[in-house]
């Protein structure tokens, strides 16, 4: 007759190696996760950028809007929606930034990170901006929030540090207006 601690430890074997099969599957279906985030996140730099770039054809560097209408949320409807309403990758074109111009004026998704520029102490990188706005912090997020900040630092609304932070343009107030 077999002991009881022997029967215990075969049980624990068991559990045992049911967690590593699991543990494998998830490491396999996260993996498979952030290949598909990247893949989506390709399409919407693309439509980001065809924006801007048919923008840019209408009127040189002064034009404000696109003609064309890009939709607010173009994330597959099983997408939770993140802390804060915006999704990576909302497709808007950045106005150039000049004196009197409000905040307001660009998308809600752009305003939050001049919002968290304005309370942050310090030049922020684009990893540290993800996690504030409730953002997983994986690549396809960081890089959707690099793309942004990178377009308004070009548009003048951001500075990009050479070390790579990005902090609020001199002379443009927080995120309150």
């Amino acid at each position: 007759m077999p002991s009881v601690v022997g029967l215990l430890e075969e049980r624990e074997r068991g559990a045992r190696q049911r967690v590593e099969v699991l543990r494998e599957e998830a490491d396999r279906v996260l993996a498979e996760l952030r290949d598909a985030e990247l893949f989506w996140e390709r399409f919407v730099t693309a439509r980001e950028v065809l924006a801007e770039v048919l923008a840019g054809s209408g009127g040189g560097a002064d034009v404000e809007e696109a003609a064309v209408p890009v939709a607010e949320n173009t994330a597959p409807a099983s997408t939770p929606t993140p802390k804060g309403g915006a999704m990576p990758g909302s497709g808007s074109v950045v106005p150039v930034w000049r004196e009197g111009l409000e905040v307001s004026a660009l998308s809600p998704d752009y305003q939050q990170i001049v919002r968290v520029l304005a309370a942050a102490e310090a030049a922020l990188t684009c990893g540290e901006i993800t996690s504030v706005l409730g953002l997983e912090r994986v690549p396809a997020k960081v890089e959707g929030v690099r793309s942004k900040a990178a377009r308004m630092a070009d548009r003048g609304w951001l500075v990009k540090e050479p070390s790579g932070p990005f902090t609020l343009a001199p002379g443009l107030r927080g995120g309150g207006s």
